[in-house]
């Protein structure tokens, strides 16, 4: 796609985020390069980082990311430890799974071990449980059958989760184009030559619809347990799909890490949307920190954020620039709400992250 080489606009120049600023939704992308993340987030302003698979490494290859073995000890050692109160982590607990095997067999000894796994890494300082996409699209059980989010056998789990006061961030589904065909129609063609196992078009997968009726019965059968739904609820593409579903479900946060494209074609209703529910939203980025585009990856974020800058481009998944897929808008928030979502929200969500050093929080 041609950028829009002939057209003069303003340009903001943010060197950090208008208050300190909290990412909720992040990894380590499979490396303990944190003196970088660290340099970054210093650059820019982000108080502090969370690794939300802390008991796992994800990093991008193989036509989209791959999970390795990883367990919190190294989080432990190579983030909190060593940079207190500037990395926090989640678990997946026993879902940290291969994608490609049975993710049980016994589902009852499953979800004991799972929960015994959960309690052990919330001792440890783990603040939150990570649910991957895999399930709902790649887990089976030992019938073969797939194993849906709201499946009734893994309740005990969520039930645990709000019995220890921690969120559920749980991804269902992906952008809309990625459940199409992949052709030059389909408006995420170039994502998908690029990742290709995010292509989910296949008949085989469940349909975008259902992943998400599914994850919305989730959350309503769970009332008290706190569900954190990423990029925008996986539906960035129908605002109003997302915002009556809020209004539906007080136990429901969204954060819009990954999503700036979608929001950013449309900065009318995204702002009006982010203006309503400003009680309800998490900065996240969940892109890479210790790369040479990591400061202008988060400076775009506060740029749609804190500017009414026209025809600017965001970041590709892995925070790179080497891609634009369409000219995005700023939509200018208030600072009220700036405040909010930048980390007033997720430490109401989680209380223990009000005391952040080297910054002050206010």
């Amino acid at each position: 796609m041609a950028r829009n080489i002939y057209l003069v606009t303003n340009r903001t120049h943010i060197d950090k985020a208008s208050f300190p600023v909290i990412d909720a939704h992040n990894h380590l992308w499979g490396n303990w390069q944190v003196d970088r993340v660290i340099k970054t987030m210093d650059e820019v302003g982000v108080a502090s980082y969370c690794d939300v698979t802390g008991n796992v490494m994800i990093e991008f290859g193989g036509g989209g990311y791959r999970i390795k073995p990883g367990d919190m000890a190294g989080f432990l050692e190579n983030c909190s430890l060593k940079y207190p109160d500037r990395f926090y982590c989640f678990t997946m607990s026993g879902f940290a799974h291969p994608a490609d095997e049975l993710l049980f067999t016994d589902h009852r000894r499953f979800v004991d071990e799972c929960i015994l796994t959960l309690n052990d890494h919330v001792r440890q300082g783990a603040k939150g449980l990570k649910i991957l996409k895999e399930l709902g699209l790649h887990y089976r059980d030992s019938s073969g059958e797939l194993i849906n989010c709201d499946d009734d056998r893994l309740a005990p789990i969520w039930e645990e989760a709000g019995r220890l006061k921690i969120p559920v961030l749980i991804h269902q589904a992906d952008p809309s184009g990625f459940f199409e065909p992949v052709n030059r129609e389909n408006e995420h063609y170039e994502s998908l030559i690029k990742f290709p196992s995010w292509s989910f078009s296949d008949p085989k997968f469940p349909r975008k619809i259902d992943l998400l009726k599914r994850r919305d019965d989730l959350v309503k059968k769970h009332p008290d347990t706190t569900f954190i739904l990423p990029h925008f609820a996986n539906y960035a593409e129908n605002i109003n799909y997302v915002s009556d579903f809020l209004d539906e479900c007080p136990n429901a946060y969204i954060d819009f890490s990954a999503r700036l494209d979608e929001l950013g074609r449309q900065p009318y209703s995204a702002r009006e949307f982010f203006i309503r529910h400003q009680n309800r939203i998490i900065f996240g980025s969940d892109m890479p920190a210790n790369i040479d585009s990591s400061a202008e990856m988060y400076r775009t974020y506060f740029r749609f954020l804190e500017t009414y800058d026209e025809s600017f481009y965001s970041p590709d998944y892995d925070g790179t620039f080497e891609r634009a897929r369409w000219p995005i808008c700023g939509i200018g928030l208030p600072k009220e709400v700036l405040k909010k979502i930048y980390f007033e929200n997720i430490i109401k969500i989680i209380p223990s992250l009000g005391s952040v050093n080297n910054f002050t929080l206010k």
